[in-house]
């Protein structure tokens, strides 16, 4: 079965036959974005309930409750921290949230020493 990817910048989608290794050069100004993603309040979320429960058999007390998300770094090459911005919205409603269970929080990363 072949993967696709995202298209490049003006160009058609990669396969995943194709060999872009997404490392940046070192170069290029690069702009970083983190993503957040977690389950809505009013949705069960069984995986930090499991945890939870684990927590407690291995004796770590007064625990009130465990809450999960996904964090998600995104780096891109030769764009404005703007822009990065919109290519995280669009790879968001792509692929990393579904809008009916997620709530989703993105926010530039700044630069170190910035």
């Amino acid at each position: 079965m072949l993967a696709t990817r995202l298209p490049r910048e003006g160009g058609a989608p990669l396969s995943s036959g194709g060999r872009s290794t997404g490392v940046a050069s070192s170069r290029a100004r690069t702009s970083r974005v983190e993503v957040r993603v977690e389950l809505k309040p009013e949705v069960a979320d069984a995986e930090a309930e499991s945890v939870a429960r684990s927590l407690a058999l291995l004796g770590v007390g007064g625990l009130r409750r465990v809450h999960i998300a996904r964090l998600f770094e995104l780096e891109f090459e030769g764009v404005d921290p703007a822009e990065a911005g919109r290519r995280a919205k669009v790879a968001v409603d792509r692929l990393l949230a579904n809008p009916v269970i997620h709530r989703v929080a993105i926010r530039p990363v700044p630069e170190p020493g910035r």
